[in-house]
């Protein structure tokens, strides 16, 4: 098979797994008049038209739906023996394009970049940070840093972090509204709640109590999908916030804000926020690319023991005076 006939047939590949002939050619690094050009040249040599071509849109005709199932998993193969006498050389390499979900991305992930770019320097990093759903394929996602509630089937998922939870609030919105002494009490309480880009529900309260988990009724009177904004409506006074430790510990750790049922309530109704866990993702079973596999071991082992993943040292409160 000659190279013509390989650049053709990953540009007929790229072009059918992202909707157009010009994605394929934003992904090999070319212009789209070659990408056109080299799958022309090979449905010429193939006599037999592949694609059905729009301006707006690109069909697989019959043959290129036979064509595309015979020779996807071929080429797969070559990337694979490709990366794997890469491996032999002792040296992840090439793009590695990672998508995380925004606040973990923006808190803990992007700062830890820069420590796997001086460990792996022949890795060109991209990372996009997304709560929407993100599809490995299409937008030529490597890796994808996940919480529970993302997950998706299809996908590999290793566990790489679980991180506490604080229900929180400002203590002027506690000193208006008075203070829930158990997860029950929410429903009479402003409760600021995330809503999930993923599905558009509203992401759930979780809480053990006696080895039950159980989620209360809520009273959501704001909104939002971004959880930066839900914190800093909290620390406004806003009402009561569901934070992961590595949004809420600075704010807890200055007294902006105050975790609820942190401690045993006299009711006896103590009940712990259900912790959030994240997991590193991808597609293939079979396979983990060097690059996919250094960077899963990486962020898997600066996450152990990580400081904004732990329970925030809290300010002590004075006092009473007597």
């Amino acid at each position: 098979m000659s190279i013509e006939n390989l650049r053709g047939i990953e540009a007929f590949i790229k072009a059918v797994d992202h909707g157009s002939i010009a994605a394929a050619a934003r992904r090999l690094g070319i212009t789209p008049a070659a990408a056109s050009q080299s799958i022309a040249r090979l449905e010429r040599q193939l006599g037999a038209r592949l694609l059905l071509r729009t301006t707006r849109s690109l069909a697989l005709t019959d043959a290129g739906q036979v064509y595309f199932a015979r020779v996807r998993d071929t080429v797969m193969q070559l990337e694979h023996a490709h990366a794997a006498v890469t491996e032999l050389c002792g040296e992840a390499q090439g793009e590695l394009k990672i998508a995380c979900s925004v606040a973990f991305g923006r808190h803990v992930v992007a700062p830890l970049i820069p420590a796997f770019a001086e460990r792996h320097p022949r890795v060109a990093t991209e990372l996009l940070l997304t709560d929407f759903a993100v599809d490995h394929v299409k937008e030529d996602v490597d890796v994808s840093i996940r919480f529970n509630a993302q997950l998706e089937p299809g996908l590999v998922a290793r566990r790489i972090a679980t991180v506490p939870i604080f229900l929180c609030a400002s203590p002027d919105y506690l000193r208006r509204a008075g203070r829930p002494l158990k997860p029950e009490a929410l429903r009479e309480h402003a409760c600021l709640v995330f809503r999930l880009p993923v599905h558009g529900r509203l992401l759930p309260w979780g809480f053990v109590r006696g080895g039950e988990r159980f989620e209360p009724e809520l009273r959501p009177t704001v909104v939002s999908n971004d959880i930066d904004a839900l914190a800093a409506m909290a620390v406004a006074g806003a009402g009561i916030a569901r934070l992961g430790s590595f949004v809420a510990g600075e704010h807890l750790a200055a007294g902006r804000l105050e975790a609820l049922f942190a401690t045993p309530c006299s009711t006896g109704a103590h009940a712990d926020p259900e912790p959030l866990e994240f997991f590193a993702c991808w597609r293939d079973r079979q396979y983990v690319s060097p690059k996919v596999r250094a960077f899963v071991d990486f962020i898997s082992e600066a996450l152990h023991g990580h400081p904004r993943l732990q329970p925030p040292a809290l300010p002590r409160k004075a006092g009473r005076r007597r």
